[in-house]
Order: C-alpha cells, then structure tokens, then sequence
C-alpha cells in the first residue's frame, strides 16, 4: 500500500480527533488525523510525523497524517483505513477463489467474505496501534462495534464457517497481539469465548515506512 506526495512534519497538538496541528516547512499547518482512536502515547508534542497531500484540493485540511515516529524510534502506521487495505493485498496471495469486502452478516457488515474449495470463510480486520515493550494490544478504547463482530463471528464459527479476526500490526517488530483487558474488558471476554468457539485469532505483521504499509506475515495468536 503506497502514498503519494508525503511530506515530513512535527506534531503540535491535538484539539480534537479528527484534527491535529503540526508544523511544517517552519508554518504551522491544521491536518486531518486518519485515526480516531486515542493515540496518547504516539502524538506528542515534538513527535516526528507524515503527511499526505489530499488529491481534493478543495478540502479544508490539505494534508492527511498517516505515520508518526514514537519516541522509541519505532515508525507507526496510524492510518485506520490503512488494515483493510493491506489485509485485502495478503488475502490476495492466500489461495482463495474468492475475496469479497463488506460483507453483511446478521446485524453487522464484516471486512471480507472469502471461499476456498467451495467452504466460506468470514474475515473481521483491526488495526493495532498500541505496542508496548514490543507486544501488541488491541483496542486502545473501548469498541461496543468490535466486541459486536466477535459475537457475530462466534456465531458464523457455530454454524459452519471458517470464521477469523485479523489484528494488523501497523508498525515494525511485534507479531503478537493481546487483548487490551484493562481498557476494555468486554472486548477481551469476547475475544476468549470466540477463541473457544473456533475463531482463528490471527496477527499480520507489516513493514512501515513513511509513504507505505507492507504485509509480511500473518499467524495465529
């Protein structure tokens, strides 16, 4: 997955999720944010980050934050559209006849449908951004929506599909991901009921650089 036209940049603040200010080429500059999660411990003020131009140029911000360096020196990916769009270039390469994004499925609309010799499979991706101490945790919020998928992929796994959750590590060096418990029990005990249900729990590693996210490996956690 590449970026076009991506410009170095230091974060400043953030007034709200979906904007941050940041300083580039000595100006200060207002920018979207394309995450809406909390991302405390990457956007702190003096961290190095980048930008994407936006192709509208009649959009309000002209710049997209996509990465951010945290102060490990470790570079993050922290574009949440970024995991279905990497997840969709592996999936690609993993033998299925089909792959088939948003997909509806009881009261929810999952990441992928796919088939394989005929058998259907359902693919629910996330996005972790939050590493400690080189592992993974997911979510760094609480998400009503994403304890409502592994209720809806427990289900699917009982009735017969190969049913998974993706946990895509948007930065270098960690290939485990644990539930984030603490922030979000309820997350976590579903994590663990779809887990005994047959759900594939899986982590995609990925290479980061400032103007791309490349999928590596994935396996099951």
């Amino acid at each position: 997955m590449q970026y076009e036209n991506v410009s170095r940049a230091v974060f400043l603040d953030r007034p709200n999720r979906f904007v941050a200010h940041v300083e580039r080429d000595g100006h200060a500059e207002t920018v979207h944010v394309k995450n809406t999660g909390r991302n405390r411990e990457l956007l702190v003020p003096g961290a190095e980050v980048y930008l994407s131009a936006a192709s509208n140029p009649n959009r309000k911000t002209r710049y997209d934050l996509i990465a951010v360096r945290k102060q490990n020196g470790v570079l993050f990916n922290i574009d949440s559209s970024a995991p279905n769009r990497v997840t969709a270039e592996w999936l690609q390469t993993r033998g299925f006849d089909i792959v088939r994004p948003e997909y509806r499925y009881g009261e929810s609309r999952l990441d992928f449908y796919m088939e394989r010799a005929g058998e259907p499979w359902l693919l629910e991706v996330k996005g972790c951004t939050l590493e400690v101490d080189g592992i993974g945790y997911f979510p760094d919020a609480p998400t009503v929506r994403g304890t409502r998928h592994l209720t809806e992929l427990t289900r699917a796994a009982q009735e017969g599909y190969h049913a998974g959750i993706c946990f895509v590590t948007q930065m270098d060096g960690v290939t485990e991901v644990r539930p984030n418990g603490r922030t979000d029990p309820e997350f976590s005990t579903a994590l663990e009921k779809a887990r005994c249900a047959g759900v594939h729990i899986m982590a995609l590693s990925c290479h980061v650089e400032p103007d791309s996210i490349i999928p590596l490996t994935g396996r099951e956690v």
